[in-house]
């Protein structure tokens, strides 16, 4: 095998594993991720219902990826401040936002019935 030729399943694991060290919005969203999946579990959720939340859960970690990556290759370009770095970095972190706010929406309308109907009825 040639030594040059490296394996792209390790750097994408070195690259999510990087992010988690290197990123405190990425710890975040994995502890959001944990309390979801523990609370889809203690909620018994339909397989339609943990589709959903597999989906968010997928969707805001690709984001926050993305969004590191980006930022990392602005840096790299631009060390010093431009209004449209700034603007290119602004918008990845929008898009990791929508992302959230999505994963929120659809986590409240999934949780919200479930947890009314044990804690109130």
């Amino acid at each position: 095998m040639n030594k040059h030729r490296q394996n792209p399943f390790i750097n994408a694991l070195r690259g999510i594993f990087e992010t988690f060290r290197s990123e405190r919005n990425f710890k975040i969203h994995l502890g959001c991720a944990a309390l979801a999946i523990a609370l889809g579990i203690w909620t018994r959720l339909s397989a339609s219902d943990w589709r959903w939340i597999a989906l968010c859960i997928t969707v805001v970690f690709v984001l926050e990826l993305l969004n590191t990556a980006l930022e990392a290759v602005v840096d790299l370009l631009s060390p010093n401040y431009h209004p449209l770095a700034k603007k290119a970095k602004d918008a990845a972190a929008g898009a990791v936002l929508v992302g959230a706010i999505f994963a929120l929406i659809v986590g409240a309308s999934v949780f919200l019935p479930k947890l009314r109907a044990y804690f109130f009825e």
